[in-house]
């Protein structure tokens, strides 16, 4: 699969933000153990057609074409040229079919760049258990630090989304609502994993640096004003480019309300000090969330680093880099 027939996120096999089992054991034993632990079902091409086929039944003459390598959250295949299929591959993935055709066209007309466009979800059949999802095909290559990092415009632009997203804010929405698959996971709930983890890869990294960070963002001020929304899962790999410029944000399985320090993570992911500069500009971000946005970072950072870059050569480039980043500061 080339980058550029992309749907939806690079990073959907690698389960960036996904909290990993408690860090006893050496980095990459976390994958098989996962893998092990869970009960997923088996999906295969004849069973994506059988769904498609009898739930969609205006689209069963379009091809399926698996996207390989498979996720780590989901399956995905494309449906003829217009429509991808995602399947969920584990139970911590399957509320988002219908989280994203409950909010997505409601947030999309207020948002500078595409989002997703649910065209339907697919109800559990054929010892299938979970819902699933049809949306648009989106095209584009998944946004690389190599062209992007040093751009101050492409900085200030997610900024800009980032704005519009916290900004909107519907008449039926009340802070009460903020609870199940909106609700944010405090960046407390992470404690216990990323020290483990902290001190899991000892010698590979500052652990002092580590700690010295991670108190200082469990410490910082927690976010006292309206609950916002959050996309939850802003990363580079969820940024897709046309022509070298941003042109849609994907994988809205984390949106939610509440804190959106959890979306400064792209700040070291994708950007570099300059660029990063600008993004906390346009955005107005605060020392206490700033400092809450690198705790974030460096969790799912080393979260990602412990369970996969044993095993993957790219991920522990990527990880190393949003690690050493949050730590720049």
């Amino acid at each position: 699969m080339t980058l550029r027939r992309k749907v939806f996120t690079a990073f959907d096999r690698l389960g960036w933000g996904t909290p990993r089992p408690p860090a006893t054991q050496p980095a990459g034993a976390a994958l098989g153990n996962r893998r092990t632990a869970d009960t997923r079902p088996a999906i295969d091409a004849v069973l994506a057609r059988r769904l498609v086929d009898t739930q969609f039944p205006q689209w069963a003459d379009l091809p399926l074409k698996l996207l390989d390598p498979a996720g780590s959250d989901h399956v995905i295949y494309r449906l003829g040229e217009e429509l991808s299929v995602r399947l969920p591959r584990h139970a911590g993935a399957i509320g988002q079919a219908r989280k994203e055709s409950e909010w997505l066209p409601r947030l999309a007309p207020h948002l500078p760049l595409a989002v997703p466009v649910p065209v339907g979800v697919g109800e559990p059949d054929f010892d299938y258990p979970w819902p699933w999802a049809v949306s648009r095909w989106l095209e584009g290559e998944v946004a690389t630090v190599e062209a992007l990092a040093g751009s101050s415009a492409a900085a200030v632009e997610l900024a800009e989304f980032l704005t519009a997203l916290q900004q909107f804010v519907p008449e039926d929405i009340q802070a009460e609502d903020a609870c199940g698959d909106l609700a944010v996971r405090p960046l407390a709930d992470r404690d216990r994993a990323t020290r483990a983890a902290i001190a899991e890869v000892d010698g590979a990294f500052d652990t002092a640096a580590m700690t010295e960070l991670w108190d200082a963002a469990l410490s910082a001020p927690g976010w006292d004003r309206p609950p916002v929304w959050f996309h939850g899962d802003f990363h580079t790999g969820n940024l897709l480019t046309v022509d070298g410029r941003l042109s849609a944000v994907i994988d809205f399985g984390g949106l939610g309300i509440g804190d959106p320090a959890c979306d400064l993570t792209i700040a070291f992911t994708l950007m570099s000090a300059g660029s990063r500069a600008a993004f906390r500009a346009a955005l107005g971000v605060d020392d206490a969330t700033w400092t809450r946005g690198r705790g974030w970072a460096l969790a799912t950072g080393l979260n990602a680093y412990t369970s996969y870059a044993a095993v993957n050569p790219r991920v522990a480039a990527q990880t190393t880099r949003q690690i050493t980043e949050a730590l720049i500061g």
